[in-house]
């Protein structure tokens, strides 16, 4: 083999060895970035793991606890009035004066829980007011003071005015159960006659003795 031809063959064989260390290299390259980026996603999904442990954790207990607390399926106006009369004795036992009261429309906008609401124009002593508002604000009976607006009475500084919306949340009936609850009425209001009933025969008329 000549001189010339065994510098070909080194050549080709040093392009050929760079080639395969070229490729060898970009090959590793890639393959370094796919086990960094694998890294870093498995990094995330843990941390994601994580976080949704602890949600699950918090969520769950939070579920507990409304399946304990959940009340009983209830008529609308049932709770409101169930709600004024708690919040009314209330303000009785700890001597406060209720000016002005005021059913609102109950919001039926949930898709699970219904709220009424009572609103109160209230006034007392200070500290009696706030103890009222303590026995209304009741989350595990699903009662709470939803806006309240405080203001010196006008004419005795000792005493304290307040406008108090008063709510509670409730499972509404169903559709079955609220219909199977409402009376039957007739046209104007009273009970159907049973369809069954036949009306009484008159009596027949009393003749006179003797007479045909």
């Amino acid at each position: 083999m000549s001189d010339r031809e065994r510098k070909l063959v080194l050549f080709f064989g040093l392009a050929a060895f760079l080639l395969v260390n070229f490729f060898a290299i970009s090959w590793f390259q890639g393959q370094k970035g796919k086990i960094a980026r694998d890294l870093m996603k498995a990094k995330n999904e843990v941390q994601s793991a994580e976080m949704a442990a602890g949600s699950f954790n918090t969520v769950y207990d939070e579920m507990k606890w409304l399946e304990e607390k959940s009340p009983s399926p209830k008529a609308g106006q049932l709770v409101s009035t169930e709600l004024e009369t708690y919040a009314s004795n209330q303000a009785s036992t700890h001597q406060l004066t209720i000016s002005k009261r005021d059913f609102k429309p109950n919001d039926e906008t949930g898709a699970h829980f219904h709220r009424a609401k009572v609103q109160y124009k209230i006034g007392g002593r200070e500290d009696s007011l706030y103890r009222w508002l303590d026995r209304l604000q009741m989350p595990d009976q699903f009662k709470a003071v939803t806006y309240l607006k405080l203001q010196p009475d006008a004419k005795d500084d000792t005493l304290i005015d307040a406008i108090v919306d008063v709510e509670q949340w409730y499972v509404p009936l169903s559709a079955d159960a609220a219909a199977s609850e409402a009376p039957e009425a007739g046209p104007e209001g009273e009970a159907s006659p049973t369809p069954d009933a036949a009306p009484a025969s008159a009596p027949e008329s009393i003749k006179p003795p003797g007479t045909e």
